[in-house]
């Protein structure tokens, strides 16, 4: 569980984001704000629509807000330059993708070390950190297998270790489990929990998957562009 009274590692402070489609403006958040600990499993749901995706983006720094302000381990992301965002999320932030983005010429340790290779880590020392890597989430043994020789459930834990091989202190997830089925999901979710979440790292996971509920600390409901509610379990919702 949370850790308590943990540092803040993500704090999003009244967000707001308003995008244009066509001439008419779109509120796509009305003053978002949430907040998450080291240790800390948070999962955003709501429908489509809610603005999950859009506060998603800003958490991972792939956007910036109209309004308000998104700290991640105490920088506040929303005042850097691109060079220096750019900087941060390959340093502080790591990514789960719903379709995996694994590329597909490339060996699953070869994946792995795409965060190290970013950040000028010595390719033979990339490969040493991806290789431990893949072996704590199961999968020592095909370190050298392409994703189309990968079951979708090792696709995915090939995208944790690559989300994880660079120490991020956040870990952002999109619908992680959407593309797989119910016993393999759980098996990622618990893989998650044991090894992506860890003292000093969050986990923020956006999912229209009710079976990911039973793994988080808390989960953050939100609706029409705002977090209406926060509740520590599933029975709360």
């Amino acid at each position: 569980m949370a850790a308590k009274n943990g540092a803040v590692v993500l704090q999003v402070e009244d967000a707001r984001k308003d995008l244009k489609v066509g001439e008419v403006t779109v509120n796509a958040l009305r003053g978002v704000s949430l907040s998450v600990k080291r240790g800390e499993f948070v999962a955003i749901v709501g429908p489509s629509g809610s603005g999950k995706s859009t506060l998603l983006g800003l958490i991972g720094g792939l956007d910036t807000p109209t309004a308000g302000s998104v700290m991640i381990d105490g920088v506040d992301i929303t005042r850097l330059s691109e060079r220096a965002l750019t900087r941060i999320r390959n340093e502080k932030i790591g990514f789960v993708f719903q379709q995996f983005n694994l590329l597909p010429t490339l060996t699953a340790a070869e994946n792995v070390t795409v965060p190290l290779l970013i950040n000028r880590v010595p390719r033979s020392r990339a490969l040493a950190k991806a290789g431990e890597m893949l072996a704590r989430v199961g999968l020592g043994d095909r370190t050298k297998a392409l994703p189309s020789q990968l079951s979708g459930g090792q696709q995915q834990r090939v995208a944790i270790a690559r989300a994880m091989v660079h120490e991020p202190k956040l870990i952002v997830c999109d619908e992680p489990t959407s593309a797989l089925d119910h016993e393999t999901g759980h098996k990622v979710m618990e893989l998650l929990r044991e090894v992506a979440l860890g003292p000093d790292r969050a986990l923020v996971i956006v999912t229209h998957d009710a079976r990911i509920f039973q793994f988080a600390d808390r989960i953050a409901k939100m609706d029409d562009g705002r977090v209406v509610k926060v509740v520590n379990s599933p029975n709360e919702m």
